[in-house]
């Protein structure tokens, strides 16, 4: 301990004498020099790093241009040896696909006349596209107003051989505005009473359409199919054994789904049902009640069918069978069509595509006289209509006259 001691007092006395403090500065600087020449090493080290990635950046740079441009010549020499080898080769003969592709209708025209032999594949396909596209075209644009115009121009279409176009085009429009039912119903009632095999075309794919939405518990095509079935019914086309049997399968096992597309469905043709079959609507009425007092379905559900119940009580008198502006087609010129629901058939899918015809003339002419006889028995029905009102109109002035 002394010892120590000692030698701290002899250091300190060291440094307070003046060779001390020389001594304290100089390794003062030397440590400072010493640090000053590392940091400036190591900033010259790091300049040499940034300098080397900046001249590979720049060498990286211009290989990748070089690149570039030696891809962008061989791209050219191809496309001179492409368009060399195609000036070589003879001209391929052109085929016409018209299937899927949009032509419009001044070209599509101009391509029927340019076709010498009418009885061809190719003028038939260019013929059906037009038909296609004429019955989706008129489909679209009906309404109540102008449902009579549009009869008469789908009958100026051939409807034989496109059926299976009028149903598809019918039923997709349906399905996606269904508040326009009761007036795709009103069409097809006017276009059964002339052409019955459309109408029980079309109810038999409504029919097998509703059966499938139902297996798949696919409620808004089971809703949309279901409705138009009922404006079938109610224009006559189809027999009112079809509503029966579509609401004794909803209503057989019920769910807040099967019963709300009854009761939607009964809305619609109660009124007739009320007025053809008073038992079968009695026996779905009595159904409903003992569904609402098992108290299984939702209160929703409950409340839709106290509605229904007050609406049978008015007498379904905010929902009639068949609007007066749609009333078109008298009771005894309809065909009505009774379809199985268990057993519908064959919904004949391949009505909806092209199908080259060896009698295609014959037929067209065929057609034309069945359109001639149609739109000429509606002209005179019309005439017959003028006829009766114009005298009505001359009853009523001698009668003020008088």
């Amino acid at each position: 301990m002394d010892r120590g001691r000692r030698s701290r007092s002899r250091s300190r006395s060291r440094s307070r004498s003046p060779g001390g403090r020389r001594e304290e500065r100089k390794r003062r600087h030397r440590s400072h020099s010493r640090e000053r020449r590392r940091d400036e090493r190591r900033d010259e080290r790091r300049d040499e790093r940034r300098d080397e990635r900046r001249r590979h950046s720049r060498s990286r740079s211009r290989e990748r241009y070089h690149q570039r441009k030696r891809d962008r010549s061989r791209s050219r020499s191809r496309s001179v040896e492409r368009a060399a080898s195609k000036a070589e080769q003879p001209p391929a003969k052109k085929m016409s696909t018209t299937v899927g592709a949009y032509i419009p209708p001044a070209k599509l025209k101009m391509m029927q006349e340019l076709i010498e032999d009418k009885s061809s594949e190719q003028f038939q396909r260019l013929t059906w596209e037009a038909l296609k596209k004429s019955i989706n075209g008129l489909i679209n644009k009906v309404n109540v107003a102008n449902i009579a115009s549009i009869a008469r121009e789908v009958f100026a279409e051939n409807l034989v051989r496109g059926r299976g176009l009028l149903a598809r085009a019918l039923m997709k429009a349906q399905a996606a505005s269904p508040s326009f039912t009761h007036v795709y119903a009103g069409l097809l009632a006017i276009v059964n009473s002339k052409l019955p095999q459309v109408g029980e075309l079309t109810l038999r794919r409504l029919v097998l359409q509703f059966r499938r939405a139902f297996r798949r518990n696919d409620k808004t095509l089971c809703l949309s199919s279901a409705r138009f079935i009922g404006h079938l019914v109610n224009q006559n086309v189809a027999h009112e054994i079809c509503v029966l049997e579509v609401l004794t399968l909803l209503l057989e096992r019920a769910t807040d789904d099967s019963v709300e597309v009854a009761v939607a469905l009964l809305k619609e043709s109660g009124a007739k049902l009320t007025e053809v079959c008073k038992r079968g609507i009695h026996i779905i009425f009595e159904r409903l009640r003992s569904i609402l007092n098992e108290g299984k379905i939702e209160k929703r559900v409950q409340y839709m069918i106290e509605v229904m119940f007050a609406v049978r009580k008015d007498k379904f008198k905010d929902h009639p069978d068949v609007l007066p502006e749609l009333s078109l087609v008298e009771e005894d010129d309809q065909t009505t069509h009774v379809i199985d629901l268990e057993d519908a058939g064959d919904q004949e899918s391949l009505l909806d595509v092209f199908k080259f015809d060896t009698d295609y003339l014959e037929n067209e002419k065929r057609y034309k006289s069945i359109k001639d006889e149609i739109i000429g028995d509606s002209d005179d029905e019309d005439g017959d209509s003028d006829d009766d009102s114009s005298e009505n109109d001359d009853d009523d002035e001698d009668g003020e006259g008088g």
